[in-house]
C-alpha cells in the first residue's frame, strides 16, 4: 500500500503537481490523506493525556491512533509538503505528532533507543519553494530523522524544485526538471 500524505494548500499546488507525477511511477494501491480537509489537531494537554493512557494499556483501536496505524502499514509513503518559513505547514507537524506512537509506530529498547515497527522500506519527501530551499532544509531533515530513528524507513528520498519566484526564471522548465529527477529514480 502506498500512503500519500498530502500537505499542500493551494488548489494550483506545485508540490502536488509533483507529488502526483510521483504517484504515477509507483505501483500499488494508494490511501490518501488531504490534511487540509482532515485537520490534524496539534497536540495539547488533553490529548497527550488521553494518548499516554491508551499507549499504556496498548490500546490502539481509538480513532486517534487511525493516521498511526495506516502509517505502520504502508509500504511506500510519500510526504507533499511545501517549503514554508524554512519548513512546512504547521498540518504536517500536527499529522507527525498524531503518528509518533510507542508501541504502534515504534518502541523503545532497554537502552532507550527508539526502535521502528513501520512496514515502509522508503518515504518521499515531495516540496517545492518560491525561493532557494536552505542547505539544513530543516522540514525535510525532521522527517528525515524521524522516519530513519524512530520508524526504522531505511531511505528517505528528498524532491524538490525551488526559485519558482524569482523573476526571470522559467517555471515551467523548474517544474521539467524535477520530473525528470523523477523520471530517474525510476530508470525511465
Amino acid at each position: 500500500m502506498i500512503l500519500y500524505v498530502d500537505g499542500t494548500v493551494r488548489k494550483e499546488s506545485r508540490t502536488r503537481e509533483l507529488s502526483d507525477y510521483l504517484l504515477k511511477k509507483m505501483n500499488g494501491q494508494v490511501e490518501y490523506v488531504k490534511l487540509e480537509k482532515e485537520k490534524p489537531l496539534p497536540m495539547d494537554a488533553q490529548t497527550l493525556t488521553m494518548r499516554s493512557d491508551l499507549t499504556k494499556n496498548k490500546d490502539f483501536s481509538a480513532p486517534y491512533f487511525r493516521y498511526a496505524r495506516q502509517f505502520a502499514r504502508a509500504d511506500e509513503i510519500i510526504l507533499s509538503a511545501p517549503y514554508w518559513d524554512l519548513s512546512f505547514p504547521a498540518s504536517v507537524k500536527a499529522y507527525l505528532e498524531s503518528i509518533c506512537i510507542t508501541g504502534l509506530t515504534f518502541y523503545y529498547s532497554d537502552a532507550g533507543i527508539p526502535v521502528g515497527m513501520c512496514r515502509a522500506e522508503r518515504l518521499y519527501y515531495v516540496t517545492t519553494a518560491g525561493g532557494t530551499i536552505t542547505e539544513e532544509a530543516y522540514g525535510y531533515g525532521y522527517v528525515k530523522a524521524l522516519a530513519q530513528e524512530m520508524f526504522g524507513i531505511k531511505e528517505v528520498i528528498l524532491i524538490k524544485a525551488e526559485n519558482f519566484d524569482i523573476i526571470g526564471n522559467d517555471q515551467a522548465g523548474i517544474l521539467s526538471e524535477a520530473k525528470r529527477e523523477i523520471d530517474k529514480l525510476f530508470f525511465i
